[in-house]
């Protein structure tokens, strides 16, 4: 960390837990390769699972200050968006509005024995997509996956997962900012917060679970049930494996629907059926983490109706699944 850092409670260990992670993984972020060495793991040792640690706001200053704008924390993750506003994005006849499907994060997770995590999704247009990911993997920060959450859709949009591992992450918080100086990613400012045109108590009542207004969406969330490791680090629960069921209101009772689904492999074929009995599009099926267990599917869907119907439709799908309400 720099040297204005407040005092660390949580001094760094001076070797990291596995020599994997050392020369693998910290040396690309800090040297600047081109590409992370992936976190192999040995079957004939034991093997050692990495367990989060809380932090607070103060641990993060740092890394505030190279992403150059504030962040919150949402249990073990330090947690900073950078929503981009500046788009002006119509799908299927619909402008989208930010905080449907047009939200950037980033999150960083600190372990016991003093390695990070990141984890992060952006959006970024086609125009700026390989300047993007020149810059981040000239820093060392992994991409696990390029792909779409809308259909139809104007401007043309990639969305990007981002993955890293490093002993100090103030030079990955550094790479990102590097890298979204290369985008229209907008400063960060103070939203509004709209009334919300929908029946939220009878959404909430079809779903099961109390969703949340984000700047005018009304959104649901739910959690795997089961421990999830990536490599050998337990990930904090909702990190990377979430279900997401976002309503943006169109007038009378109507919504448009968007948001993905976190599915096991046993799941994912009941999962498509639902959503399809439903009349709900499907958009791309795809993978957050390379090394994650249990192997873990993501589905990304779209639908325009009565959002009470839809609610009802989209229900079914998510207790076609193990997961949980999270707030």
């Amino acid at each position: 960390m720099a040297d204005d850092r407040q005092q660390d409670t949580h001094p760094r260990p001076s070797t990291t837990r596995r020599r994997v992670l050392a020369a693998g993984a910290v040396a690309p972020v800090l040297a600047g390769a081109a590409t992370p060495t992936a976190r192999a793991l040995s079957r004939d040792r034991p093997r050692t699972l990495a367990e989060p640690e809380m932090t607070d706001l103060a641990y993060w200053a740092d890394v505030a200050k190279a992403l150059g704008r504030p962040g919150d924390m949402k249990r073990y993750m330090y947690h900073t968006g950078l929503p981009r506003r500046d788009l002006k994005v119509v799908s299927r006849g619909v402008r989208i509005e930010t905080s449907l499907a047009l939200g950037t994060h980033v999150a960083f997770v600190r372990y016991k024995d003093g390695a990070h995590l990141l984890m992060g999704d952006v959006v970024v247009t086609e125009h700026e997509l390989d300047g993007f990911t020149d810059v981040i993997l000239e820093h060392g920060i992994g991409i696990n996956a390029v792909h779409k959450h809308l259909l139809a859709h104007q401007p043309a949009l990639c969305w990007l997962h981002l993955h890293a591992h490093a002993h100090d992450p103030v030079p990955v918080a550094q790479g990102l900012r590097a890298a979204f100086d290369r985008t229209g990613t907008p400063p960060d400012r103070t939203p509004a917060t709209p009334t919300l045109d929908l029946d939220t108590k009878g959404i909430d009542g079809a779903l099961g679970s109390k969703g949340v207004q984000d700047e005018g969406i009304y959104k649901s969330v739910w959690a795997r049930v089961e421990r999830i490791v990536d490599g050998d680090m337990i990930l904090p629960p909702g990190l990377g494996s979430t279900t997401t069921v976002n309503f943006q209101p169109l007038g009378r009772g109507k919504a448009a629907v968007n948001g993905d689904f976190v599915m096991t492999a046993g799941e994912v074929q009941p999962v498509l059926k639902i959503l399809r009995n439903g009349g709900i599009s499907l958009v791309e099926l795809h993978h957050h983490n390379l090394y994650d267990e249990p192997r873990l599917f993501f589905l990304h869907y779209w639908v325009i109706g009565d959002a009470l119907r839809l609610a009802k439709n989209l229900s079914a799908a998510v207790h076609a699944t193990n997961v949980v309400p999270f707030s």
